[in-house]
C-alpha cells in the first residue's frame, strides 16, 4: 500500500515539476543549473580539502596492504592491522618505503598501543600472550614474508609489556 502512495506522489511531484519548467525560460534554468552546480562543487572542494586526509588514508593503506599479499583476512582484521601500521608510523617506528626501522627502543605506552591492551588494567601473562597472538596470527612471517617487519615489533611490544607488569 505505500508502495502505491510513494508512486503516486513521486509522478505527481514530477507533473508538478514539468509544468513548471514548461513555464520558466531555458536560459533561467540552465543558468540556475550552473550555478547549483557550482555551488554543489565547491562544497565537495572544501570537504575533501578538509577530510581528504583521513578519507584517503585507509584506502590507500588497504591497498597497500593487498600488495603484501595478505590472503584470508576480514575486514574486521584488516582495520585492526591498519590501526598497528598506524600507531608504528606515528612513532616512527615503521615506514613502507623504508627497509631498515628505528632501531630505538620502544617505549612501554608504544608496546601497550601496539597490542592494544590498557595499562590501567590489571593484566595477567595470559592476556598479554592473547593479545599477542590475536596478532601474530595476522602477521607472522609465515604467513606472509613481507610482514617480518611487523611481528618484530609486536615481539618486542610483547617483551616490554611483559617485563612492565612482572
Amino acid at each position: 500500500m505505500n508502495f502505491i502512495i510513494y508512486t503516486l506522489l513521486i509522478v505527481v511531484g514530477l507533473y508538478f515539476l514539468l509544468r513548471l519548467f514548461t513555464q520558466v525560460a531555458s536560459k533561467k534554468i540552465s543558468k540556475g543549473l550552473r550555478v547549483f552546480l557550482f555551488i554543489v562543487l565547491i562544497i565537495f572542494a572544501v570537504l575533501f580539502a578538509i577530510g581528504g586526509k583521513f578519507l584517503l588514508t585507509l584506502p590507500l593503506t588497504l591497498a597497500s596492504l593487498a600488495l603484501l599479499k595478505l590472503k584470508g583476512m576480514s575486514i574486521f582484521q584488516l582495520i585492526s592491522l591498519y590501526r598497528l601500521i598506524q600507531t608504528l608510523r606515528n612513532s616512527g617506528r615503521f615506514s613502507f618505503n623504508n627497509a631498515a626501522s628505528n632501531l630505538n627502543t620502544m617505549s612501554t605506552e608504544e608496546a601497550y598501543r601496539i597490542l592494544n591492551l590498557n595499562p590501567s588494567k590489571n593484566l595477567t601473562k595470559e592476556d598479554v600472550n592473547k593479545a599477542y597472538i590475536k596478532i601474530q596470527k595476522k602477521i607472522h612471517p609465515d604467513i606472509s614474508p613481507e610482514t617480518s617487519r611487523l611481528s618484530t615489533l609486536v615481539n618486542e611490544a610483547k617483551e616490554i609489556v611483559l617485563n612492565d607488569i612482572s
